[in-house]
């Protein structure tokens, strides 16, 4: 094996995180900001790229950064390593409500798709690079543009969804449609395309978007039920408007509405 060898409890329910065990010189890479916490002993370093073990000096270094621009992620990745004898803990938590995944790309051909915001952490060696679409639909209208992360190596790898988990197993030749925003990752053998909804009362008046993905089979797709995206829109759209109240709130008695509903801001 390229990548260090990790073991992990993942803990919560709502707002997850990962707790990782590092042997001595063992190591994990994340993203910034997902840190939580680590016992002391536990070295943390910034590297340049995207974390993978790959030999080739500086030039591969920079091809991995510019990667990581690509998909509007940071030049940088932070590396946890185990300096001490014994076992140490680093622990990274999600970033809104949801479910940590965790998966072993040796069971997945060593490679796996994912969004690009959806990647946590890796064990070290793990290659955080970048998937190009080669269909024009999917580029333009698939909501991640013609670029996706893909996830390489054969150590263990750990992805965020938001709100509920679905995984579905697609045999071959099965279809999956589903919203774009909904996808959190899939294996390399699924065929991924963006499709028109259809209908001009669908498209004007549905609310759900124009266009959805279609996934068909073979392989594993894992599905959020709540994409930051929509969360942040929910949020926005009650958050308090001028004067302090927030949309929806009074909108027919106005003040007397504020009073019965236990609002008595004066």
């Amino acid at each position: 094996m390229t990548a260090h060898e990790i073991d992990y409890r993942i803990y919560g329910e709502e707002m997850q995180f990962v707790e990782i065990e590092l042997d001595p010189n063992e190591g994990v890479v994340a993203e910034a900001g997902s840190f939580m916490m680590m016992d002391d002993g536990v070295k943390m370093e910034t590297i340049f790229g995207d974390g993978s073990t790959k030999s080739g000096g500086f030039l591969d270094s920079i091809l991995g950064a510019g990667k990581r621009i690509l998909t509007g992620e940071s030049l940088f990745m932070t590396a946890f390593y185990n300096t001490l004898p014994g076992k140490r803990n680093v622990s990274f938590a999600s970033p809104y409500p949801g479910k940590i995944v965790s998966l072993d790309l040796t069971e997945f051909g060593g490679k796996f798709i994912c969004q690009k915001d959806a990647f946590l952490c890796a064990a070290k060696g793990v290659s955080v690079g970048i998937e190009f679409s080669k269909r024009l639909g999917r580029g333009l209208f698939g909501g991640e543009g013609f670029i996706m992360q893909k996830l390489e190596g054969d150590g263990m790898v750990f992805v965020h969804a938001g709100g509920t988990l679905a995984k579905k197993v697609l045999q071959p030749g099965e279809v999956l449609k589903v919203d774009t925003g909904c996808i959190v990752g899939f294996t390399k053998e699924v065929d991924y395309d963006v499709e028109f909804v259809g209908g001009i009362r669908n498209s004007i008046f549905g609310g759900e978007g124009l266009f959805f993905a279609r996934l068909e089979g073979p392989g594993t797709v894992y599905i959020q039920s709540l994409p930051f995206s929509r969360l942040a829109g929910r949020v926005l759209a009650n958050a308090p408007q001028a004067g302090g109240r927030s949309k929806g709130e009074g909108s027919i008695l106005g003040g007397l509405g504020d009073l019965l509903d236990g609002d008595n801001r004066f």
